[in-house]
């Protein structure tokens, strides 16, 4: 008699990009999969954990580049579910920091599929601290904001806004379209001489990094070439990084002078 289908889904967070930084439970997920929907931003080397015989589905999106539509994945995890039993969706960073996991997984528990999470390293926090940044220091900052660059109304958030006015650490995702008007936003309050870093491709060997100030950040990523994905960080944390504060100090005493550094 043939094995009964009992389909689940298993969302799991890939980290911020070093197949290292997968959590244990995460590669346990993954050594159980029949299936694997895999993520633009989740390293594919991870799917070395996964079965030999399981199946390797990309569902990537970049920039004007998407592979499939929302709609179009949440229906395909479902039907592979349904097909071939245990799937495992593997989303870049953390799931539920805006990895639309939520909306994946309630779609599938619509139709009375189990499914289970098991949290990802976000880069939000992982990227910055590859790079000696810790967003929140005693003293220096006492709270931090993660928001997203870019809404679904392909809008800069109304948020950033609310943050330029804070002391907070604020991290920005997928801000890299909307550079010009976060910089516009942090100008408005006074704050030219803030520290900013901009992280593309972070702990990854492709990494690259840009450390200057909201006045000077915008000639820096031309002069370097940074484009998405990056992480952008903006607060006086960024000047104490410990790998970042000689480069911070010599901005500061040469103004005019553009400082950048990463890995080529």
């Amino acid at each position: 008699m043939k094995n009964k289908i009992e389909p689940q889904v298993t969302l799991v967070g890939a980290g911020p990009g070093d197949p290292d930084l997968l959590t244990i439970k995460g590669a346990k997920a993954l050594a159980e999969a029949n299936v694997v929907l895999y993520d633009a931003l989740a390293n594919e080397e991870l799917l070395s954990y996964a079965p030999k015989k399981a199946l390797r589905i990309f569902v990537g999106k970049r920039k004007g580049c998407h592979e499939y539509t929302q709609d179009e994945i949440n229906q395909l995890i479902v039907d592979n579910a349904l097909t071939y039993g245990n799937v495992v969706r593997l989303k870049g960073g953390d799931p539920f920091i805006f990895g639309r996991g939520s909306e994946e997984i309630e779609f599938v528990e619509s139709f009375g599929i189990p499914t289970f999470v098991v949290p990802g390293i976000s880069s939000s926090i992982a990227v910055p601290a590859s790079q000696g940044i810790s967003l929140t220091k005693r003293g220096v900052s006492e709270s931090f904001w993660v928001i997203t660059g870019t809404t679904s109304a392909r809008k800069l958030s109304s948020d950033v806004s609310l943050a330029a006015q804070s002391t907070a650490t604020v991290v920005i995702l997928m801000g890299m379209s909307k550079l010009d008007q976060i910089v516009a936003l942090f100008q408005k309050e006074s704050k030219g001489e803030m520290p900013v870093a901009i992280i593309q491709n972070g702990t990854t060997p492709q990494e690259k990094v840009g450390i200057g100030t909201v006045d000077t950040i915008q000639k820096i990523v031309a002069e370097k070439n940074l484009s998405s994905p990056a992480i952008i960080v903006i607060g006086e944390v960024v000047g104490d990084g410990k790998k970042n504060v000689a480069f911070y100090n010599e901005l500061k005493s040469h103004h005019n002078k553009v400082l950048v550094y990463g890995k080529e």
